[in-house]
C-alpha cells in the first residue's frame, strides 16, 4: 500500500475528511504510516497493539511521580505513536472492526486521562491540565453523541485533535526535566486553551452541519 493510498483508506474510514488538508496530521500519519509496514507485513493484530499503546501511556504519572520527567515525556510520545499505529496496520492488512474502532476510542480516552494528569503532576497548579484532559473527554463525546443523530463525519480537524494533545505533553514535559517545573505549568495552559478552542470548532462543525 502506497502512502497515497493510506492517505485515501484513512479518509474513508473518517468520514471522508482529507489528512493532507492539515499539515500536523499528515506529518503524524506519514509517520505511522513508514512504522506500521513492518507491523501489517506480520500481521500483528490491531487490538493487540491498541493495548500495548494505552498500557505505555499509563506509565505516564508514575514517571513523573519519580521525577522522571525525561522519560515521562519519551514514553507520552512513544505511547500516542503506539496508538496510531495499531489504526495503521488495520488500514494496512484490511482487519478494521467494530470492536476494533471501540477498543480504541477507549484506549484513547484512557491515554489522554494518563497523560494530561501526568503533566498536571509535574505543575505546581495541576487544574489547567485536568481540564484539558476534560475538555479532550467532552470533544470526542460530543463527535459520539453527534453520531447518534446521524453526523457520520469528523467534521473538522480541530486544534485538539489527539495527536496535539500527545505532542503538547511530551515536549512540556521533557521541557520541564531540562528547564524546571514551570514549563509543566506553561503546558497545562496550553493544553487548556488548545482544547477550549478545539471543542468549540467541534461544536460549531456539529450544529452547523445538523442545521443544515
Amino acid at each position: 500500500m502506497t502512502r497515497s493510498e493510506y492517505f485515501e483508506r484513512w479518509a474513508t474510514l473518517h468520514g471522508g475528511l482529507d489528512p493532507r488538508t492539515s499539515i500536523p496530521v499528515q506529518a503524524w500519519l506519514t509517520i505511522t504510516y513508514i512504522l506500521a509496514k513492518p507491523l501489517a507485513a506480520m500481521r500483528l493484530s490491531p487490538d493487540a497493539v491498541t493495548v500495548v499503546g494505552m498500557l505505555v501511556a499509563l506509565t505516564v504519572p508514575y514517571w513523573v511521580l519519580r521525577d522522571q520527567y525525561l522519560l515521562a515525556g519519551v514514553v507520552s510520545l512513544l505511547a500516542g505513536l503506539i496508538d496510531n499505529l495499531d489504526g495503521a496496520v488495520a488500514i494496512m492488512t484490511d482487519s478494521s472492526s467494530d470492536f476494533g474502532y471501540v477498543l480504541d476510542s477507549v484506549a484513547d480516552r484512557v491515554g489522554d486521562v494518563a497523560l494530561l494528569v501526568g503533566l498536571g503532576l509535574a505543575a505546581d497548579t495541576p487544574w489547567p491540565a485536568v481540564g484539558a484532559a476534560g475538555l479532550a473527554f467532552l470533544q470526542e463525546y460530543a463527535r459520539a453523541r453527534a453520531a447518534g443523530v446521524g453526523f457520520t463525519e469528523i467534521g473538522v480537524i480541530s486544534l485538539s485533535e489527539r495527536p496535539t494533545r500527545v505532542l503538547v505533553v511530551g515536549m512540556f514535559l521533557i521541557a520541564t526535566w531540562a528547564a524546571g517545573p514551570i514549563w509543566a505549568q506553561i503546558g497545562g495552559w496550553v493544553a487548556l486553551l488548545l482544547g477550549i478552542l478545539g471543542f468549540g470548532q467541534v461544536m460549531w462543525a456539529i450544529r452547523s452541519r445538523l442545521e443544515d
